[in-house]
């Protein structure tokens, strides 16, 4: 293949992983919290909190302000599933909200192989443009804590720039930024509207991280210009 001018490449569950450890922070917390609290079922109160969740998150306005305040998004949540399990405690679910952001922040690490990805593709000539939807302040505390900003020639982070993934304006910001045509260019992610479906409108080729390795869910309109498993499979398109 033709090597791209550039290549835009998200954040999160593509170069930190950031979502691995969901699951185990959730059992964690709820564990805790029935320690706490009479009566409380560590299951039950998970279950719910899934509930809520996909409430909240499966609305496109909820979640654009929802992701700009993660704390008190999960705050939100946690404390309508405890009132749908009969417990009126507003703050036990801050408290509840708050531990498990913070399990969350801390176990936040870096892929196998991503920062080696990043210097040979920059060391072949292309040049690298992170979009990253999220709260400012987050997100660019991400960058900073792994060393992220020396590797990219540019950064767009969502409450930084005002808007996000997948208004097709971000995309033309970072490619002109990066000066490549979109014919050029590559978009890298985990999330198929955001990362391959939106971009490749704009003519960009679709390259998506299938980190589970589930393949494209049944009736996917987005259909990838190629699938990887992890950044460094980068590598092998390139090579």
């Amino acid at each position: 293949m033709t090597l791209p001018k550039a290549i835009l490449i998200d954040l999160d569950d593509t170069i930190v992983d950031d979502g691995g450890s969901v699951d185990a922070c959730w059992r964690e917390v709820c564990a805790e919290a029935e320690a706490r609290i009479a009566g409380l079922d560590a299951g039950a109160l998970r279950a719910a909190i899934e509930r809520a969740r996909d409430w909240f998150w499966s609305d496109p306005e909820r979640h654009r302000s929802g992701r700009q305040n993660l704390r008190d998004a999960t705050r939100q949540n946690v404390e309508r599933a405890l009132g749908a399990l009969g417990y009126d405690r507003p703050d036990v679910a801050a408290e509840i909200a708050n531990r498990y952001r913070d399990l969350r922040e801390e176990r936040v690490g870096l892929f196998p192989g991503a920062i080696e990805t990043l210097e040979r593709l920059r060391s072949r000539g292309i040049r690298l443009g992170m979009v990253t939807n999220g709260a400012g302040p987050a997100q660019r505390a991400k960058v900073r804590r792994f060393g992220l900003e020396p590797h990219f020639d540019h950064i767009l982070i969502e409450g930084e720039y005002g808007i996000g993934k997948p208004q097709l304006e971000v995309y033309e910001a970072v490619l002109r930024e990066l000066g490549a045509e979109p014919a050029r260019a590559w978009s890298v992610g985990d999330n198929l509207e955001w990362d391959v479906g939106a971009p490749q409108r704009l003519g960009v080729y679709g390259v998506w991280v299938d980190g589970a390795g589930a393949g494209l869910p049944d009736g996917s309109p987005v259909k990838p210009d190629r699938i990887i498993r992890a950044l460094p499979g980068l590598l092998d398109i390139t090579d």
